[in-house]
């Protein structure tokens, strides 16, 4: 069971957070080839969909045991609702009138909300001028990295982009929301199975209405290939190892992923579609590396001692 002196990165959590980040900004990939056949909202129902019954696979074949009291499937459903659905439904929603670039920076704002939540929320997650100057450091380099530019859209479409921000704050909300199942020792492997599944039964009727499914042409094996990756990769892999560091680690420094999907978003064009790695985005990456230099604060505490 986590205790207030637990919740801080170790190396192991810091790795893990590391690739946590690779997997999400993958997303970014699939994406790219899901969407122009099937509509988000359909996209997003089929990735929760083809992820619970992977993981409930996986629960079954490891013998895990099955919570049967109300109350913490209860929690499921409000957890699938803040931390999946809603977020995954505004986030949809919002990029149809805005930016994806506008809507990254304003997802990015996720840590920001987590730190003032967990606050007034938590009794060992307090607030701390490292922190604090961490995650507007972490902002900053998101800003940079993916363009300033971006910034001249905010007040435009303003709806849309109070919707980003309502998600921005379910994750935030969401992690803190969370770490109840540490206290319970509920093993991560079923907090993200029911969680995805609840969060599955929750879009069901949104998909069924509003985009009709059976009335869509039907997509290529690319885009189908796309969408098994958003599931097996970008949500119950990524869950597993999300509720992990949830659970040892704590609400604001699990959500310090926000900062990290981008950066790997860009490495992975340059790494795999041989796109060149600019000034820019070298110093926003460089930000962001100061930035969780600080909310950690070891290496600092570090070279006080010294």
């Amino acid at each position: 069971m986590t205790t207030p002196t637990s919740l801080h990165m170790t190396p192991v959590e810091w790795i893990l957070l590391f690739i946590l980040g690779g997997v999400w900004g993958g997303t970014f990939f699939f994406n790219a080839i899901a969407i122009p056949e099937i509509p988000p909202l359909v996209v997003i129902f089929f990735r929760v969909a083809i992820a619970s019954v992977i993981l409930w696979l996986f629960v079954f074949a490891g013998g895990i045991k099955v919570p049967r009291d109300a109350t913490t499937w209860i929690d499921l459903v409000i957890m699938a609702a803040l931390n999946s659905a809603l977020p995954f439904f505004l986030i949809a929603w919002g990029q149809v009138h805005i930016a994806s670039g506008l809507a990254s920076i304003m997802i990015g704002t996720t840590p920001l909300f987590a730190v003032v939540a967990a606050h007034f929320m938590t009794s060992d997650e307090k607030m701390s001028p490292g922190k604090v100057l961490g995650v507007l450091a972490g902002l900053v380099g998101v800003v940079v990295l993916i363009g300033p530019q971006f910034l001249g859209d905010i007040g435009k479409d303003l709806i849309a982009q109070l919707s980003v921000l309502g998600a921005a704050v379910c994750y935030a909300v969401s992690a803190i929301y969370g770490r109840r199942f540490s206290r319970r020792e509920t093993p991560p492997m079923m907090v993200a199975t029911g969680q995805i599944t609840m969060a599955a039964l929750l879009l069901l009727p949104f998909t069924v209405i509003i985009d009709r499914p059976w009335e869509l042409a039907i997509p290529s094996m690319q885009a189908w290939g796309a969408v098994l990756g958003l599931a097996v990769l970008s949500t119950s892999f990524a869950y597993l190892i999300f509720f992990r560091i949830l659970a040892r680690a704590g609400a604001v420094n699990i959500l310090l992923v926000n900062f990290l999907v981008p950066v790997s978003a860009i490495l992975l064009g340059v790494f795999i579609l041989g796109e060149v790695l600019t000034t820019e985005q070298m110093i926003g990456m460089a930000f962001i590396a100061l930035g969780l230099a600080l909310i950690d604060g070891r290496l600092f505490q570090r070279r006080r001692a010294g």
